[in-house]
């Protein structure tokens, strides 16, 4: 690649990220690092109607969270700015006038009800209206092709609405490549000629895109599937400008788990998991949940949005950000939709739990459960280290953990049916005389004394072992009985006995 890679990530701030734009952003910034790029945030907020306040400062938190942040954008690195469209606004009109000039577009007075006349009229004779080629000049629409330039400029001066629309050519094929999708052929004569400018003095998406990912230098398109019908008319207005088009590749879909029809906030809210990098409250009070409060490891969406649509052609499954920078191929990165899999989601998430230290697992821990807030933290990390394998969240960490901390005030009514016998209080009994006697209180030695006594006595290990752990924990679960009472103490050990003896 001759010029230097530069990749932009677009979004609108309408309301919170979805993880399908995390997704571009993440195949963005993978693209531009792999080949010593720049990842650039652009907030595309012509549509101020659509405006919601903070959700900016939303898409910029999500970046942040996963370690995707951008180099340049809004407040950073601004050598192309400004990044936000509506303080560009005056810059787009003099382009749509530039494409009018050289007859590439052209003023548009149709109203709102005439438009609507002539949508009804083709659905009477079984046809789909489209403003272009075929009707543009005929008279029936009111435009700049069919006025006098004297009374376009009439019109105007008198403050009527217009639009700028562009000129679809007619009679052409259209070449278009995607790196992604390979080569395409269009037919001119099936485009409709698209609004660029609106009555409001704001562009639309289409024109202000182009002229921005021009101004921007951007060398690389990097969208979802969504655009592909787009992909026509922005080569167009690259091809009437005289510029030098980017590369384009349109990631997939990402499917809802059933993988029939693109994901949805619905979808997240039926089957119990996020579809947003961070928790959103709208502005009329309703929260949407959020993979970091929902307990998710950013390396783990990272690395499970990852393998939404692009895979390494290896058997690998876990890859660091770095590391994904360093294999990533668009040209790796399938045609079909991706199927989001809320299990898999998890399975990342409990591989990276693994990998986290458990003094900094214990702090999070802590920081969630008002019982531990006067209870060592290194206490808590040795707990951790205990009982992280069988979690996948830290929310898991209380109900795998709380015999630690305090002491079971009932006991489970199966396990207690299966665990107490006739002779268990005296089992029991002889139990705290070893653990009494036990002077070096470590595992090891608990470990010996109370099997070796089990094995020199001939008692099924389960006669002893399945009340002793229903004692300390008030269930069946949990981890190694020995760790537990090394945990817990000498003193605490003996009374947890005592007391189940007491129900006994």
């Amino acid at each position: 690649m001759s010029k230097k890679v530069r990749v932009r990530f677009a979004p609108s701030p309408t309301g919170p990220l979805h993880i399908g734009g995390v997704r571009t952003a993440l195949f963005n910034y993978l693209f531009a690092k792999k080949h010593g790029g720049d990842f650039v945030l652009r907030i595309e907020d012509t549509d101020q109607n659509r405006y919601v306040e903070g959700a900016e400062d939303y898409i910029v938190e999500s970046l942040n969270w996963c370690g995707i942040s951008f180099d340049e954008g809004p407040n950073k690195n601004e050598k192309f700015g400004p990044y936000r469209q509506s303080e560009r606004k005056d810059l787009y009109k003099q382009y749509a006038d530039e494409l009018i000039a050289s007859g590439n577009a052209y003023y548009a007075f149709d109203t709102a009800e005439q438009l609507d006349a002539e949508r009804k009229g083709h659905e009477e004779k079984g046809k789909t209206f489209i403003y272009n080629w075929h009707n543009r000049e005929r008279g029936r629409l009111v435009n700049s092709l069919v006025l006098t330039e004297a009374e376009t400029k009439a019109k105007i001066e008198a403050g009527e609405d217009f639009v700028i629309r562009f000129k679809s050519p007619q009679d052409e094929t259209l070449h278009l490549t995607d790196i992604i999708r390979g080569n395409m052929k269009i037919d001119t004569n099936v485009l409709d000629d698209k609004v660029l400018f609106k009555s409001d003095g704001m562009p639309t998406y289409h024109l202000a895109n182009i002229v921005d990912d021009h101004l921007m230098e951007i060398t690389h398109v990097i969208r979802g599937e969504e655009w592909l019908p787009s992909l026509a008319l922005h080569q167009l207005l690259y091809n009437a400008f005289g510029w030098e088009a980017p590369e384009f590749a349109h990631l997939p879909l990402i499917l809802k788990p059933t993988g029939k029809g693109k994901l949805s906030k619905r979808d997240g809210d039926k089957m119990g998991f996020p579809v947003f990098p961070l928790e959103y409250t709208a502005p009329d009070g309703t929260v949407s949940r959020g993979y970091k409060e929902d307990g998710y490891f950013p390396e783990a969406v990272v690395n499970f949005l990852a393998f939404l649509g692009w895979n390494p052609g290896t058997e690998q499954e876990i890859f660091s950000l770095e590391q994904l920078v360093a294999d990533f191929d668009l040209a790796r990165v399938n045609k079909a939709g991706a199927r989001f899999d809320p299990d898999k989601t998890k399975w990342f998430n409990h591989h990276y739990m693994q990998q986290q230290l458990d003094l900094d697992l214990a702090e999070q821990f802590k920081a969630i459960r008002p019982e531990l807030s006067n209870i060592d933290v290194n206490y808590i990390a040795l707990v951790v280290g205990l009982i992280k394998e069988r979690a996948t969240f830290v929310n898991d960490f209380w109900d795998l953990s709380h015999f630690f901390f305090t002491a079971p005030t009932a006991y489970d009514e199966k396990a207690s049916k299966k665990a107490l016998k006739e002779g268990t209080a005296d089992v029991m009994t002889k139990v705290i005389e070893l653990v009494n006697t036990t002077d070096d209180f470590t595992v090891e030695n608990l470990q010996t004394n109370i099997k070796g006594w089990i094995t020199d006595n001939e008692i099924g290990f389960g006669k002893v072992m399945m009340p002793l752990r229903l004692a300390l924990v008030g269930a069946l679960q949990g981890p190694d009985v020995f760790d537990i009472m090394y945990m817990i103490g000498k003193t605490e050990t003996v009374s947890r006995i005592e007391a189940l003896i007491k129900q006994v």
